[in-house]
């Protein structure tokens, strides 16, 4: 009689341990399935996460409007502190620098605030030059029509050269007549200048820092072969200074003029406001309002603001941030006023329609390739070490990105545990898409727990990629395929996968999270959609999403799923269907090192006899 097994202290026959063994396997299955199920749903995120949620802010958009506000107060703290210390300040050289645009728009809107702090008694300040024959005298100020009188003001200007600047000395035959600058009709003001003009223009900037230190203005002849014909008296010059410009050019700044860089104040034109509670929300759209007004347009409707909302989302990139760029804003509104009667959601939204479709041209061509099969994307199906990752592409000119899918691909072979980035060794990877090689590969190295080298090497690359390839967001689709190859398990092709991971195998942010999607949405939906499409994205990238109407569509319908995961765990049973490590049943880990155990025990065999025995006499 044949020996069975004992089981709960009652002996079983083999033919019902078979069936037993069949049991377990079922369970084992079934458990398995049920697991994966569990992250499916677990992972996987609602429509209602794909845009910004604005309905607790429908009464702020029904009833919000300007009076009794003050919006710039509201939405620019910092710079109007900065404002105040830079009137109020005695001692020092009177400068503030100023992290902003350089554009018309933003340098009106920084005079509009520094005019807060000029004093509402009129004072004259400079002079009132008089000719007469080779002779120029200078009389005290009298007169706020003389040409080198001033009342102070606030004064701008995107770009000046050194004769509009500082004025000129015109001479007609006989007759000498100086002529003033901008310097002189902001005398006892402010004047704001670009920095870039300063930087273009060096020579301008130590004229002007000299007039300021000195605090008075000095004639010079434009030409210094000639000099001036008359001695004309120097001008008695009072005067507050704004530089306005990006991070890089302060930074130049520095360099031109460091000592005066280390006296200066500093503030910065806030370009977002983040949205904390119904107070920021009704900041931002009086501030939204205030922008209307100053371009000659009427309220917007109520409708219009969610729609506005979303669109600023994707501008600033998270759901909680809204944009205070002015020059943004005008455009939305005028773009919408020219789309309808009223500024409501329907012309906003056929203003952005529009704009879509006028500029995207190069990504219409750019998918068409990849629907008529000249760049190979698979949208269905399962292969081994090849997976679909997801890029941005942002062409020089091109006024907006968009993104595209990228094939991914994986072979691996017996060799000496070499990992080859094919981009690299091309000179087409970047160094931020090397270190996010490397760090994968110590991630798996270390998971693994191997006590000898990989006894495998493999090779990963961009397929059908001809330009440098940068930036670590393909690191966790490279993990995975590296995985499948190794795995010899087929991973889904109607996923895509977005973002990086660490050596511990925590999934990362990345950006351009709405144009992948859209991106790979829009070649899913191309080929029509299966039910079963989708993208995988870090958890940490939830908030950041804004995306199209029609992606939002396909998710509440069940046509397309977006998963958002925190580890490289979640992502691996979505894409084979089986776990990365699992205590009970089938895993990738383990079939991986039971692979590299067969092909160590191959190698063994090939060894001649004595490195076989030297090797046995190793591990004994």
């Amino acid at each position: 009689m044949q020996q069975g097994k004992t089981c709960c202290g009652h002996h079983i026959s083999g033919r019902n341990s078979a069936v037993l063994n069949q049991v377990d396997s079922c369970i084992i299955a079934l458990f398995l399935n049920l697991t994966n199920a569990n992250i499916l749903t677990s992972t996987q995120i609602t429509w209602q996460a794909l845009q910004p949620d604005s309905t607790r802010y429908q009464s702020i958009f029904s009833n919000v409007s300007l009076e009794d506000s003050d919006s710039l107060a509201a939405v620019q703290p910092r710079l109007l502190n900065a404002l105040a210390h830079l009137h109020h300040q005695t001692l020092g050289f009177p400068l503030l620098l100023l992290r902003s645009q350089e554009n018309s728009d933003y340098l009106a809107c920084i005079a509009e605030a520094a005019q807060r702090f000029q004093p509402d008694e009129v004072s004259l300040y400079g002079g009132d030059y008089h000719v007469m024959g080779d002779t120029v005298s200078l009389m005290p100020a009298s007169d706020a029509n003389r040409p080198f009188t001033s009342q102070g003001g606030v004064h701008f200007a995107d770009w000046i050269e050194p004769e509009q600047l500082f004025g000129c000395v015109r001479q007609y035959k006989d007759r000498i007549q100086p002529e003033p600058g901008l310097i002189h009709r902001a005398n006892g003001g402010t004047l704001i200048l670009t920095a870039n003009t300063l930087l273009a223009q060096p020579l301008l900037w130590l004229r002007l820092r000299k007039c300021i230190e000195q605090g008075r203005f000095d004639w010079y002849s434009q030409d210094e072969r000639q000099p001036l014909p008359v001695a004309i008296p120097s001008l008695p010059l009072q005067l507050r200074l704004i530089l306005c410009g990006d991070r890089d050019a302060l930074a130049s700044f520095q360099e031109l003029d460091a000592e005066v860089h280390e006296m200066a104040l500093y503030s910065e034109f806030e370009e977002n406001l983040q949205i904390n509670d119904e107070e920021d929300m009704t900041f931002w759209c009086q501030w939204t309002l205030t922008q209307a007004e100053e371009a000659g347009l009427d309220q917007p409707d109520a409708d219009f603001w969610p729609l506005l909302i979303t669109e600023a989302v994707r501008f600033t990139g998270d759901q909680e941030t809204l944009p205070l760029c002015p020059r943004w804003l005008r455009r939305q509104l005028q773009e919408t006023a020219l789309h309808g009667d009223s500024i409501n959601a329907e012309a906003l939204k056929d203003a952005l329609e529009a704009r879509e479709w006028r500029e995207s041209y190069l990504a219409e061509r750019m998918r068409d390739e990849i629907l008529l099969n000249q760049i190979m994307i698979e949208t269905e199906g399962e292969v081994v070490g090849q997976i679909n990752g997801l890029s941005v592409v942002e062409f020089p000119g091109h006024p907006r990105p968009w993104g595209e899918p990228s094939r991914i691909t994986c072979v691996v072979h017996p060799g000496d545990g070499e990992f080859t980035d094919v981009e690299r060794k091309a000179e087409l990877g970047g160094n931020i898409h090397a270190k996010g090689m490397m760090i994968m590969q110590a991630y798996l190295i270390a998971e693994l727990e191997l006590e000898q080298q990989l006894p495998f090497s493999a090779s990963l690359v961009f397929e059908q990629s001809y330009s440098e390839v940068d930036g670590d967001s393909a690191s966790l689709a490279e993990l995975c395929a590296l995985i499948s190859a190794l795995a010899n398990q087929p991973l889904s092709q109607q996923i895509a996968v977005t973002g990086s991971v660490d050596q511990f195998g925590n999934v990362q942010p990345v950006g351009g999270l709405n144009e992948k999607i859209e991106g790979f949405f829009q070649i899913c939906q191309s080929r029509e959609l299966t039910g079963k499409q989708g993208v995988i994205l870090p958890a940490s990238n939830v908030r950041h999403l804004s995306l199209s109407q029609a992606v939002v569509d396909a998710v509440k319908e069940e046509q397309f799923h977006i998963w958002a995961i925190e580890s490289v765990d979640e992502a691996l049973p979505l894409l084979t269907g089986i776990a990365w490590q699992s205590e009970n049943g089938e895993s990738l880990m383990d079939t991986i090192q039971e692979r590299i155990a067969q092909l160590n025990q191959q190698e063994i065999r090939h060894r001649p006899w004595p490195l076989r025995w030297l090797n046995w006499f190793n591990h004994s």
